[in-house]
C-alpha cells in the first residue's frame, strides 16, 4: 500500500507544517482513549475519568492516517505506563515498511514524558535512522519558577495553524519561548523545553494554577529532541516551528474518532480475547477506509478527508443493482445519485492499481 501511495499522482503524503514539507519523515502519533462498557466484561474497570470500561493505547501514522498498532488495556491502566508505551511504539515501527524508516518523528502527549520512553527514543537513533520526538510536559512549581524568570523580550508570537498544513501566519493571542536554560528539570531529563502561553478561555478558568491566575496566561510546555533539528527541514530548531509541530499532534483525535466510528466505540463480548480480535478488526476497517481515500479519492475536495459517516452515506452504501447479462456482471447505478461520478472515479483508480507482489 505504501509503494502504491508513493507512486500515486502527487506522490507520498508528506506532512506540511508551517509551510515546510517534512519530506522523508514518517510521523507516528501515540495516544490513549476510553471505551465505555455498558455491561459486565472481562477487563472492564473504573477509568481515571470516573467511568467504567477500557483504556486502549494506540499509534497512528499521520502521513497515511492508518492505525499502526493498538493495545487493549483494562480501564484502570495508567496513562503513563512505560511498558505499554514501549510495546505500542515497537509494534508501530514494525508496521512501517523498512524503506520508510530512515526518518521517524514520534509525537506523544504528556503521558509519554517518562525517562524510560524518552531514553528509548534516543537509543533508536543509528547511523541509518534518525528519530526525533515531541512530548507534552507536566508543569510543576520548578517549571513555573523558570517561566517567571523569562524576560518579556524572550517571548515570540506563535504561529497559527492553517488549514491543510499551510502556515496561518502569526497567532494574535499566543507566544512561545525557549525555557531550556532556565529550567533545572530540562537538564536532568536531557531534553529541550519550549513554553507556550495563551490567553485562557472561560473553560480554562477552573483549571488555572495560582501562578497562571496571577499572570493572566495559560501555559503549556513541550519537551522535544533538542537543538539537532530534523534532517532536511530548514528552520526545524526554531521554537515557533517546534510549537506548531507538536500542536499538530492534536489531529490524532480525528484518527481515534475514525476508529470508534468503525466499531471501536463498543466492545461486543464478555470475553477478553474476543474483544482483542474486535479491536484488531476495527483497525483493519479504519485502514481500508484510510487507504481508499489515500489511493482513490486524493483529488476529491470533500471525500479525501471525509469522516466514516460521510463515506458510508456517499460511497459505501451504494444505491445500485448488480445484475448478470450475457455472462457479464453489470452494476446499475441510480442516474440521480449525486455521488455517482465520485464512485466511478474511485472504482476506476482502484481497478488501475498494480497487483500486489
Amino acid at each position: 500500500m505504501w509503494r502504491l501511495a508513493d507512486a500515486r499522482e502527487g506522490g507520498f503524503p508528506w506532512l506540511v507544517v508551517a509551510g515546510k514539507t517534512l519530506t522523508g519523515w514518517i510521523v507516528i502519533d501515540i495516544d490513549a482513549t476510553l471505551i465505555t462498557a455498558h455491561s459486565d466484561k472481562q477487563g472492564a474497570a473504573a477509568t481515571f475519568k470516573k467511568g467504567w470500561g477500557f483504556h486502549p493505547l494506540g499509534a497512528w501514522c499521520a502521513n497515511t492516517q492508518e492505525s499502526l498498532a493498538m493495545l487493549l488495556r483494562t480501564g484502570s491502566a495508567g496513562s503513563n505506563t512505560v511498558a505499554d508505551h514501549l510495546t505500542v511504539l515497537t509494534a508501530a515501527i514494525e508496521q512501517i515498511p523498512a524503506t520508510f524508516r530512515a526518518k521517524l518523528l514520534i509525537r506523544i502527549d504528556g503521558a509519554g514524558a517518562t525517562h524510560d520512553l524518552l531514553e528509548r527514543l534516543e537509543k533508536l537513533n543509528t547511523t541509518r535512522r534518525t528519530v526525533r520526538f515531541t512530548a507534552g510536559w507536566t508543569i510543576t512549581p520548578v517549571d513555573e519558577a523558570a517561566i517567571a524568570a523569562l524576560p518579556e523580550q524572550a517571548w515570540e508570537a506563535a504561529l497559527a495553524a492553517g488549514g491543510g498544513g499551510v502556515d496561518g501566519g502569526l497567532h494574535p493571542h499566543a507566544c512561545v519561548a525557549e525555557l531550556t536554560g532556565l529550567d533545572a528539570r530540562a537538564a536532568a531529563w536531557k531534553v529541550r523545553l519550549v513554553v507556550r502561553r495563551v490567553k485562557p478561555s472561560k473553560r480554562d478558568a477552573a483549571i488555572l494554577t495560582a501562578y497562571e491566575k496571577t499572570t493572566g496566561w495559560k501555559y503549556a510546555i513541550i519537551a522535544n529532541f533538542g537543538p539537532r533539528g530534523m534532517r532536511g527541514v530548514a528552520g526545524s530548531q526554531h521554537v515557533q516551528f517546534l510549537d506548531l509541530l507538536h500542536r499538530d499532534h492534536a489531529e490524532v483525535e480525528d484518527r481515534v474518532r475514525c476508529n470508534k466510528a468503525m466499531g471501536l466505540r463498543n466492545l461486543p463480548s464478555k470475553t477478553w480475547n474476543v474483544n482483542v480480535g474486535w479491536v484488531l478488526t476495527c483497525n483493519f476497517a479504519a485502514d481500508l477506509d484510510a487507504w481508499t481515500r489515500l489511493l482513490a479519492l486524493h483529488g476529491d475536495p470533500v471525500l479525501a478527508r471525509a469522516e466514516p459517516q460521510t463515506m458510508r452515506y456517499c460511497l459505501w452504501h451504494l444505491p445500485a443493482r448488480l445484475v448478470t447479462h450475457s455472462r457479464q456482471r453489470v452494476l446499475k447505478i441510480s442516474a440521480t445519485w449525486p455521488w455517482k461520478t465520485a464512485f466511478l472515479a474511485c472504482w476506476q483508480r482502484l481497478a488501475a492499481l498494480a497487483a500486489p507482489t
